[in-house]
């Protein structure tokens, strides 16, 4: 099985998320995601930022121990570059294309995301899997 790279928001759902949505995901991702899941420092941000805004500490604690789960994609210099590619010729938000660049040159055979827009950046690699 190859690598999954896992979009923030994804995560967001698994870790917050009761109602359906939330289950859907949590299943796909035992189903074949997080056994060979990938996160970079940027899903890390995203998914913190609430929690920490709230001074939410318990749940700032549950997506650390859900994030250790995951390997992970650096972001250097090399993935700012191809996402300053991807951006100029897709028309991405510059977290979208760190998103895909960190996905694309850490080897991942897929990146999972629930934004149509990223997905149809990237046909066949950036799958919604919400839809």
């Amino acid at each position: 099985m190859g690598l999954i790279y896992l979009d923030s928001c994804l995560i967001i759902y698994a870790v917050e998320d009761d109602s359906a949505r939330g289950d859907m995901v949590r299943q796909k991702m035992a189903d074949g995601g997080a056994s060979a899941g990938v996160v970079s420092p940027l899903v890390t941000m995203e998914c913190l930022v609430g929690p920490l805004k709230n001074e939410d500490l318990v749940l700032h604690d549950q997506y650390v121990r859900a994030l250790a789960l995951f390997a992970r994609a650096p972001l250097g210099e090399e993935q700012f570059m191809r996402a300053a590619m991807l951006r100029a010729r897709h028309g991405l938000k510059a977290m979208d294309a760190l998103h895909l660049a960190a996905a694309q040159m850490f080897g991942c055979k897929a990146l999972w995301t629930g934004d149509a827009r990223l997905a149809a950046a990237a046909p066949g690699f950036a799958l919604n899997v919400l839809a």
